[in-house]
């Protein structure tokens, strides 16, 4: 895998995660790593489509992750993106 798609690794890393306070965590990791993997894709005009659409489609994911979250446990920080 190169190193371009490393925001699936830690995307697949949330969504495996089945203890609630480190999803928390992963969820924010994949959600910086995907973040700079746009940064690049705007700085170089870089990527696919496909990687662009799997990129939106795993950020859908960790939206649902994260209010799957605060619905079980209502501490978490709704502000955290």
């Amino acid at each position: 895998m190169s190193t371009d798609h490393n925001w699936q690794e830690s995307y697949r890393a949330a969504i495996v995660e089945t203890d609630d306070k480190k999803l928390r965590e992963r969820i924010k990791a994949a959600k910086a790593v995907i973040d700079s993997r746009l940064h690049d894709l705007q700085m170089d005009h870089g990527g696919t489509l496909e990687e662009r659409l799997a990129i939106t489609d795993a950020l859908d994911g960790l939206n649902v992750l994260r209010r799957e979250l605060q619905t079980r446990s209502p501490e978490t920080d709704s502000s955290t993106p």
